[in-house]
């Protein structure tokens, strides 16, 4: 394609307001984070300071803070700016130093990337004055940049006597609606918030006329020496609390060298509602990027909150959350295994701490285990189930019954569960999320142990009939029965089984009812659209049992009732109390039939009474 000769490149206008504006919105969380990127381009002078100067003892640069009611001050040693400098770099948005003079190599070293940094500065302010003097170019003057909210700069040179060695001072003048960010204590608070891990001394002066107090007075806790492995251990878990504000479970220390991570995991005391994930502290090079990073862990992990420092891990643009990338998914994977292996340590040596640990994250445990075919042989033994003989481990289950029964959902195990254990039956509850899965995986880890699912057909068959006589002489009540609860699709029977105090069961599974819910969609459908499909989609729709209690004393009176309406009413009580019983949400048929049978039984007995 050929262009017309009158075209012309243009520039794009920048409108600086409105791009402050669009930062302050979308990319920025808050207009605090000005001071950390007012303190991030510091420590990157730093770096870029002792990559010149490297014989330079440790601590002889820094940063120097300064809040009054009128400004706002960030003072650094490092390796400053010359005029062309500021106007390559402070004038062009997008444009970060670090890329200039061979450093792009080394931008590993540095924390801010994008060159947009300093624009946060409006956020709290209408007018950034910069000061700087370069240490690459020696006897090089200082310069003065004045950048104003507008979009218009000022650049011009100054006497040496203004800026005697190299680096730079930025002020700010904030404005009177940014006093809740600018305020001396605040300003403090932010420091040590973005900067209590920072490996270059960094003090604050809040214009009172005492000495400049230190923000971040010592080093990490991990990167500290202690008397003792205890003393240690007792510090991390102290830095813990004091972070996270609980006292954790246990402490894991976190050390991966080759991307430079140092870091504690917290075991939380308690457990934490299923899904729900907790950000963990993470900082970069010293400073902190995020107390909401919840991609450093995988999903499982919420069972641990985390404080990491890290040297390889990029930060995103706006410098408060991690770019997903290979090195981040790898840390992901080598902290991962690092719980992994705590989980095994405890396992193999620590039966209380782990007892306490899976009473308060066994949801966690068994999320990481069925996926986790170490974790699933170390654990699985140990996790507690809800089972016909109460809360206990499958361990200790698999023990006193060698064929288990799982069902699969909270519903049918609450329908059986007395029955059931009565007859010797060993049933899990396998309705909760992973135990169904985790428990037809047990014969993996105990191959004695056979697994099936509960079935209606095998826990009727350990009832017990009832003999031909009694069978023949309650035949009539079981055909009124029959008919009175045949519009749910129920059948009628008797048999014996303990315990006795229970008069009847109602075995009746979700997928049944569901299933007879299509059947009968179907049938008021017929011939329609929907009719032809939910007829093609239709199986034989098993019906719902009520087995009424031989052994019951309520039950044998009601099969020898012989007033046709009392015995259809007292059918319709027993299969509303064995619905109550199983625990599961009422249809409004059922509701209404409950209340129906209890007047109508009420009324008889005050007419008896009379």
């Amino acid at each position: 394609m050929t262009l017309p000769e009158n075209t012309a490149d243009r520039t794009f206008q920048v409108d600086l307001r409105g791009l402050v504006d669009l930062l302050s919105h979308h990319l920025y969380s808050s207009p605090r984070v000005y001071l950390r990127e007012l303190m991030q381009n510091a420590v990157d002078a730093l770096t870029a300071r002792h990559a010149l100067d490297p014989a330079a003892p440790a601590g002889s640069f820094g940063i120097r803070l300064y809040a009054d009611r009128s400004v706002v001050r960030v003072e650094d040693d490092g390796v400053g700016l010359t005029e062309a400098d500021v106007h390559t770099f402070l004038a062009t948005i997008g444009r970060s130093s670090k890329r200039a003079d061979g450093i792009a190599e080394q931008r590993g070293d540095f924390i801010g990337q994008f060159g947009i940094g300093l624009l946060s500065c409006f956020l709290v302010a209408d007018e950034i004055h910069v000061v700087s003097r370069s240490a690459r170019t020696p006897g090089a003057p200082a310069v003065e940049w004045r950048g104003r909210g507008d979009g218009s700069y000022t650049v011009r040179t100054l006497p040496a006597s203004a800026r005697p060695a190299p680096g730079t001072t930025v002020t700010l003048t904030p404005r009177a609606d940014a006093a809740e960010w600018t305020a001396p204590a605040r300003v403090q608070h932010l420091a040590r918030h973005f900067g209590s891990l920072l490996r270059h001394p960094v003090t604050f002066d809040d214009g009172s006329g005492g000495s400049a107090v230190p923000v971040n007075p010592e080093p990490a806790p991990w990167a500290r020496t202690y008397p003792t492995p205890g003393a240690r251990s007792r510090a991390l878990a102290a830095y813990g609390e004091e972070v996270f504000g609980f006292t954790p479970l246990d402490t894991l220390e976190l050390d991966l060298p080759a991307v430079g991570l140092k870091g504690i995991a917290c075991v939380l005391p308690e457990a934490v509602p299923a899904g729900r994930r907790h950000g963990h502290r993470v900082h970069v090079k010293g400073m902190l990027l995020s107390e909401q990073a919840e991609e450093i862990l995988p999903d499982w992990a919420f069972f641990v909150r985390c404080v990491v420092d890290a040297e390889s891990l990029r930060p995103t643009a706006s410098r408060e959350s991690l770019y997903e990338d290979d090195t981040l998914a790898a840390v992901r994977d080598a902290l991962a295994e690092r719980l992994r292996a705590w989980i095994a340590r405890i396992a193999a040596s620590d039966p209380e701490l782990l007892h306490r640990f899976l009473q308060a994250h066994h949801l966690s445990v068994k999320s990481l285990a069925v996926h986790d075919d170490e974790i699933l042989r170390m654990l699985l033994p140990w996790l507690p189930f809800e089972t016909t003989d109460g809360h206990c481990t499958l361990d200790e289950f698999a023990r006193t019954h060698r064929t288990v029964l799982v069902t699969s959902s909270v519903e049918e195990f609450r329908q059986v569960a007395a029955i059931a254990s009565a007859a010797g039956l060993g049933v899990v509850n396998g309705g909760y999320t992973y135990d169904r899965e985790l428990v037809h995986r047990l014969p993996e880890i105990r191959p004695e142990v056979s697994v099936a699912d509960l079935d209606p057909a095998t826990l009727t068959a350990h009832l017990d009939p009832v003999d031909r006589e009694t069978e023949l002489a309650a035949a009539a009540y079981l055909a009124l029965a029959r008919d009175a609860l045949a519009v749910f699709d129920c059948d009628v029977a008797l048999r014996s089984f303990q315990p006795a105090s229970a008069p009847a069961l109602l075995v009746d599974s979700r997928e049944a009812r569901h299933e007879r819910t299509r059947s009968r969609l179907a049938r008021e459908q017929e011939g329609g659209l929907w009719g032809d499909i939910l007829g093609a989609l239709q199986q034989e729709a098993p019906r719902a049992q009520l087995i009424l209690n031989q052994l019951n004393p309520l039950v044998r009176t009601a099969v020898a009732i012989d007033e046709p309406e009392l015995a259809r009413t007292s059918a319709e009580a027993l299969y509303g109390q064995a619905a109550l019983l199983s625990r599961r949400p009422l249809r409004p048929a059922e509701s209404s039939l409950i209340n129906r049978s209890f007047l109508d039984l009420l009324a008889h007995a005050l007419r008896k009474d009379s």
